[in-house]
């Protein structure tokens, strides 16, 4: 039996064709990542602009601006069952597309009902991504390669958080807040049309190739035994489920407060102008792109040393959101603006060291055939966390006039991030 095991092990010898063709489908996912998150963004970049055109106060702002989140939380529950049922390829596309007419429309929007409710409908198209992505990378990776090529795509939010503020500004100042919105959805039909053009599932050769025999067969048994055992909305059955529910509502809360009331923040209580802003906001997501990465490969790494999964997956994770908490707690205490924005980078550094890894530890947990589906319902408790985001904040600054409490709260619920994902959440039996 032995003997068997070093012959399957030899298996997983990819060869370099294969390899080429999986990281052209990450790198065309990366890029739609990016576009998809300046989809997202481009309404915090413009948030004062809008706010002073259409008269809304701080409240109305955060309601407007969860008003993409709260459909995308919800839509992030069938979407990932859909991925598991069509494949990758049919529900970006169709994701992609829609998103991308969200986006156009919402240019033209001339009443906040209209825009609040483009807003909505981007939501809904844009929850079948990161599961189609996660999808991809469950069918051409093996077990111990997932941290790093979900990083690199999850890296696309961040790449697009940190280039969004000086360039989605320039747009802004040379074309207007509508102008920016046309290009941007532009972008994302370009690429629909590569992705149609570029991506297919790998045949069971390649599948043999990239995992193993012993992986292969592994995964088949667990589909089969998930079929007759539990279906998608059984899921919920089971603790672990719960715990990554409350565990990423935690974390994604405070991510979701620099996502879209940063900008505003630096303006109003750092006191930067709009051109400054542009570039200061760039900085804490810029390391937001490195601690994605470094999740990923720390969380590999540690598995190649032998590290059990789910363990491995865990330290970025839980090590991440305390780090996050404590960096982000003093900053209503403290004056210097150097050391605010040091601050609010190293936050933001850390509050990303989970992301790819948290996307991953769904596959490592989930059989394969529902994979998306757990990972859907994990992204699920994340939005809610980010939808909560702007709402509160805009409520807490306009009944205190100020961010102190909101990054109070932030900080708490980070912990509560850690402590479920860290105490609670338990190796699959």
């Amino acid at each position: 039996m032995k003997e068997k095991n070093t012959t399957e092990t030899k298996e997983v010898n990819v060869p370099k064709k294969y390899m080429k063709t999986r990281w052209t489908f990450v790198i065309l996912l990366l890029i739609g990542a990016i576009v998809n998150y300046l989809d997202r963004a481009n309404l915090s970049v413009a948030n004062t602009t809008i706010a002073a055109e259409f008269g809304l106060s701080s409240t109305k702002m955060g309601v407007l601006l969860s008003a993409f989140l709260w459909p995308y939380a919800i839509a992030n529950l069938p979407s990932g069952w859909l991925v598991d049922k069509f494949g990758p390829k049919k529900m970006f596309s169709w994701a992609c597309g829609l998103w991308s007419t969200a986006t156009i429309i919402c240019s033209f929007a001339s009443t906040y009902p209209i825009f609040y409710m483009m807003r909505v409908f981007l939501g809904v198209a844009e929850s079948p991504f990161f599961t189609a992505g996660l999808k991809v990378n469950q069918r051409w990776f093996s077990d111990e390669e997932r941290g790093v090529p979900v990083s690199v795509i999850n890296t696309g939010s961040q790449i697009a958080n940190a280039v969004a503020p000086p360039i989605l500004t320039v747009l802004m100042l040379t074309l207007g807040w509508r102008g920016m919105f046309v290009v941007i959805g532009i972008l994302g039909f370009i690429v629909l049309l590569v992705w149609l053009k570029l991506y297919r599932d790998p045949t069971s050769e390649e599948s043999l190739s990239i995992k193993g025999a012993l992986e292969v067969a592994a995964e088949q048994r667990k589909a089969e035994s998930s079929e007759k055992q539990a279906s998608w909305g059984e899921l919920f059955k089971f603790k672990n489920t719960w715990f990554m529910i409350i565990g990423n509502f935690g974390i994604m809360f405070t991510i979701w407060v620099y996502l879209t009331w940063l900008p505003a923040y630096l303006v109003k209580a750092r006191g930067f102008s709009l051109k400054q802003m542009g570039v200061v906001a760039s900085v804490p997501f810029v390391c937001g792109i490195i601690g994605v990465l470094v999740g990923g490969y720390l969380s590999d790494y540690l598995i190649r040393k032998g590290i059990q999964a789910v363990t491995a997956r865990k330290v970025p994770i839980v090590g991440g959101a305390i780090l996050a908490a404590i960096s982000v707690a003093p900053l209503p205490f403290i004056h210097s603006t150097v050391v605010s924005v040091v601050l609010l980078s190293v936050g933001y550094f850390a509050s990303q060291l989970p992301s790819g890894v948290i996307w991953t530890l769904a596959a490592d947990v989930a059989p394969s055939n529902q994979v998306a589906s757990l990972g859907a319902i994990q992204n699920f408790g994340g939005f809610l966390g980010a939808a909560m985001a702007p709402i509160v904040a805009g409520i807490i600054i306009d009944k205190t006039g100020n961010f102190n409490n909101v990054f109070l709260v932030g900080a708490g619920l980070l912990i509560l991030g850690a402590i479920s994902y860290g105490v609670f959440l338990k190796k699959a039996k």
